[in-house]
């Protein structure tokens, strides 16, 4: 994605539709952290269902940032509205994963996405922000998530 260290709604959504141009019922998407947030806005504004989405390390609160570069960053993210029922409509198949001790997002959220867009959540253990600094270098959950959500066998 464009300026990673710095991600802005307003360039990611946009860059993301530009880069997918006709998602159907055969387009899946597969994201991490604010990554998932793009990809939600963006189904969000579809106007016909795609196959389905997994979020990774996905958010809707962030209950531990400590720098007011990262309350910047990430206020537009938290605090602009989706249309979680547009999201639902578009997207009936979304599976978020987690992780039990994911030092940025707060495992609580896993019900959120539940509550929020009928998600089937799921927790894996000490994968951290599944990321580098967590030694995580492949997600196999990530791959049987995808692979449930396009109907072929796990």
């Amino acid at each position: 994605m464009p300026n990673s260290e710095e991600p802005k709604i307003e360039i990611w959504v946009p860059f993301l539709a530009k880069l997918v141009d006709q998602a159907d019922e055969n387009t899946y998407f597969v994201g991490h952290s604010i990554g998932c947030q793009a990809i939600l806005r963006y189904v969000g504004q579809l106007r016909k269902p795609i196959g389905g989405i997994v979020c990774i390390a996905g958010f809707f609160r962030l209950l531990h940032l400590t720098t007011d570069e990262e309350k910047e960053i990430a206020k537009p993210w938290l605090e602009s509205l989706m249309d979680y029922d547009k999201i639902k409509q578009n997207a009936s198949k979304i599976i978020a994963i987690f992780s039990d001790d994911d030092p940025d997002v707060d495992l609580g959220d896993k019900e959120l996405f539940g509550k929020r867009l009928g998600a089937h959540t799921y927790v894996e253990h000490k994968k951290g922000h599944f990321s580098d600094d967590a030694g995580v270098k492949k997600l196999p959950s990530a791959l049987d998530a995808v692979l449930e959500i396009s109907g072929e066998k796990i």
